[in-house]
C-alpha cells in the first residue's frame, strides 16, 4: 500500500476531541475549492487502509474527511490494529475487542457527532460551499444514512458498502427513518454477508422506494462482509474495484 498523502487534524466534538484524516485533491481544475466527502470508517478504525481509500477518492477531485468515530474510547492508534489483520483469527480477535465500541456509538450519540463532522468538513478552506457526499463502510454505512436523514439539506449523496443491520426489529432501525432523506443512495451489498441477508435487502429496497428516495442497490456475487478492506482476509479485489467505480459515478452525478 502506498504512503498516505493527507494530514491529521483535530476536531472539537460534543464529548472531547477527535482525530480526523483529511485527503486533498492534487489539483482543482474548476478553482481553488473542491466538493467535500465525509468518509465513515468500519469497526476496524481510522488506519492506513481507510486513509489510502480516502486518498483515492480525493484524487478524483474532492476533499475527504475521515473522522475517528470512536474518539470516546481512545485515539485512532488505540482503537485500530497495529498491523494488518492478515488472517481470520486475527480479525476475529480484534472484532471481539471492537464490537463494544460499535454498540456504544448509539444513534443519539452519532447524530450529535455528525453535526460536528459535517460542520468541520464544510469549514475546511478548500471545500466548496454547498452539499457534500457521505460514504460509509460496514457500520459506517449506517452513520452515512443517519447523516442523510438528520441533515438532508447538507447531504447530496450516500454510499453504503457491505453495510449490515440496516433492517432490524428495533424501532430505531435505519430502514424505518428514511422519510427525510433527500440524498441519492448507492448501496452495494455482499451476497455472503449474514448481517444483510436477501430478506433484509428486499425490505430496505421497499422502504427506499416507498418514500421516493432515488437509489441504486445491488448485490455483488461472491463477496463477503468487509470486501473493500485490503488489510483483512475479507478483501475481494474485484468487488472493491467495482465499489470505487460506482462511487465515483455517484459523486459525479451528485456533486458534479
Amino acid at each position: 500500500m502506498s504512503a498516505n498523502t493527507g494530514e491529521m487534524i483535530t476536531l472539537t466534538m460534543p464529548d472531547g476531541t477527535a482525530e480526523a484524516y483529511v485527503a486533498h485533491a492534487d489539483s482543482a481544475p474548476n478553482g481553488p475549492t473542491r466538493p467535500g466527502v465525509l468518509f465513515f470508517i468500519d469497526a476496524i478504525g481510522l488506519r492506513p487502509q481507510t486513509q489510502a481509500m480516502a486518498d483515492r477518492i480525493a484524487s478524483w477531485g474532492y476533499v475527504v474527511l475521515v473522522p475517528n468515530v470512536f474518539y470516546r474510547s481512545g485515539t485512532a492508534e488505540q482503537t485500530s490494529p497495529s498491523e494488518p489483520l492478515s488472517d481470520a483469527d486475527a480479525r476475529a480477535a480484534f472484532m471481539a475487542e471492537a464490537m463494544p465500541r460499535v454498540h456504544g456509538l448509539t444513534p443519539d450519540l452519532a447524530a450529535r457527532d455528525i453535526e460536528a463532522y459535517l460542520g468541520a468538513l464544510q469549514e475546511l478552506p478548500d471545500v466548496a460551499a454547498g452539499p457534500v457526499a457521505v460514504t460509509g463502510y460496514c457500520m459506517g454505512g449506517r452513520l452515512a444514512l443517519l447523516a442523510a436523514a438528520t441533515r438532508p439539506d447538507d447531504v447530496a449523496a450516500v454510499g453504503m458498502f457491505h453495510t449490515g443491520r440496516l433492517v432490524t426489529d428495533d424501532p430505531d432501525s435505519p430502514h424505518l427513518h428514511l422519510d427525510t432523506v433527500a440524498a441519492e443512495i448507492l448501496a452495494i451489498h455482499a451476497d455472503h454477508d449474514r448481517s444483510m441477508d436477501p430478506e433484509a435487502i428486499a425490505k430496505l429496497e421497499h422502504a427506499l422506494s416507498s418514500v421516493g428516495v432515488t437509489h441504486h442497490t445491488s448485490v455483488y456475487p461472491g463477496a463477503p462482509h468487509g470486501y473493500t478492506m485490503a488489510d483483512t482476509p475479507m478483501y475481494n479485489h474485484d468487488a472493491a474495484e467495482h465499489h470505487f467505480v460506482e462511487l465515483e459515478k455517484l459523486l459525479e452525478r451528485t456533486l458534479g
